[in-house]
């Protein structure tokens, strides 16, 4: 898939996800704007794939608004930017479960919109990609705020392919099982709990960042161009078995 001459957004570009996103967009010819909270992800990323970087803390609704409008025109968005919080349902505090609420839902919300509205006024079609999480659909422990967070990226995700659709801007998510990123690693870093996971997963395996990327790209690519509305499963087989 070439992405020669397409501008694309992505968001939490400086780690896991996001950075494999960016490098493959690049490699495969985009220029991508990429958003992340650490400068220093930026500058690392940028001297490595020439892409623009905008730093923003996007669970700041003002500051995010502001890097969108910064960031277009664009022809593509990925909304990758993730945050977690390891607390049971009976401990989770309203200051975690607002802020995962605001960096996994309300941001990629605010940026899409931004990039929507961008794109009907340019009369231009488009494709967004939501990164979402197995979680979303799985009760898994410890992660009350997090599923309720991605739960919600995913329903957003069909009311956004649904009215935006008739302006020709395709909407999708990805819903990874565990993925090998720093974020990961917080919460499955526990042997016997990464144990217990893995035996679950047909294939045998964690996901890697760049096992993910490419389902962006497919889905932002004109290879998918009737694909909207959904939520598609990158679990090695995990809600098979």
């Amino acid at each position: 898939m070439s992405f020669s001459g397409k501008q694309v957004i992505v968001t939490g570009a400086g780690k896991g996800i996001g950075r494999a996103t960016v490098c493959m967009l690049a490699k495969r010819g985009a220029q991508v704007i990429s958003l992340s909270r650490a400068q220093a992800d930026l500058d690392t990323l940028a001297a490595e794939t020439r892409c623009e970087t905008i730093a923003v803390d996007l669970a700041d609704a003002d500051a995010t608004r502001a890097a969108a409008l910064k960031a277009l025109p664009a022809d593509l968005l990925v909304n990758c930017a993730g945050t977690t919080a390891l607390e049971s349902f009976l401990d989770v505090t309203v200051a975690s479960f607002d802020l995962l609420i605001a960096v996994n839902t309300r941001a990629p919300m605010i940026i899409a919109q931004e990039y929507a509205r961008s794109q009907v006024k340019r009369g231009q079609k488009g494709s967004i990609v939501n990164v979402s999480s197995m979680a979303a659909f799985q009760g898994v422990i410890d992660h009350t705020a997090y599923s309720a967070s991605k739960g919600g990226l995913d329903a957003m995700t069909r009311v956004m392919a649904n009215e935006l659709g008739r302006y020709g801007i395709r909407v999708n998510s990805v819903n990874p099982v565990v993925t090998l990123t720093a974020m990961a690693e917080k919460a499955w870093s526990d042997p016997d709990k990464a144990k217990s996971m893995l035996s679950r997963i047909p294939l045998g395996r964690f996901a890697l960042p760049d096992d993910i990327a490419e389902v962006i790209l497919f889905l932002l690519s004109d290879a998918a161009a009737m694909v909207s509305g959904q939520s598609i499963m990158i679990d090695g087989g995990f809600r098979a078995a």
